[in-house]
């Protein structure tokens, strides 16, 4: 399983944006990270999530700590990830 990591892309699991790809783009605590789409390509706003919140994939691009939305969007195009990062994920119904 791959680990919390500047960089690494993973999937919103709760919330409003469930479905949606999203990269870690700062480690604030062992509960939050800060995470971002960008917005303007998976609709994903830089904001702190839960990690439990998250479910991390095997990608990974290589970008600072608190890196900006555009340089994000430069290491996706580097990588040729921009249309990964478009297509939502159907999120799993997890029983209560």
């Amino acid at each position: 399983m791959p680990a919390i990591e500047i960089g690494r892309i993973c999937v919103k699991i709760a919330g409003r944006e469930a479905g949606r790809k999203c990269v870690i783009v700062d480690i604030i605590d062992e509960n939050f990270v800060l995470i971002t789409g960008p917005k303007e390509i998976s609709g994903v706003k830089r904001r702190r999530a839960n990690i439990n919140h998250i479910e991390p994939l095997d990608k990974k691009i290589e970008i600072n700590k608190g890196a900006s939305d555009s340089e994000v969007i430069e290491a996706l195009k580097n990588a040729g990830l921009i249309e990964f990062m478009k297509e939502p994920v159907k999120p799993e119904i997890k029983p209560i």
